[in-house]
């Protein structure tokens, strides 16, 4: 199956979403479509990093 290389239009598309930095591990991430209508309460990158945070004490918040 040959990869296909993403277009000029579709990088620089995602290029201009919006990001965060998650508070767990410090790493950016960036808008998901699954997150288009609470992107205002996405806190972390992943559920791991949510757990982590659970587990850490810090308030739960989507991520």
């Amino acid at each position: 199956m040959p990869d296909r290389k993403p277009s000029r239009a579709a990088v620089s598309a995602k290029a201009q979403l919006p990001s965060k930095i998650c508070p767990v591990c410090q790493r950016p991430f960036s808008w998901r479509k699954k997150w288009q209508r609470d992107w205002e309460q996405v806190k972390y990158c992943s559920q791991r990093c949510a757990a982590s945070a659970r587990a850490q004490g810090v308030a739960d918040e989507r991520g």
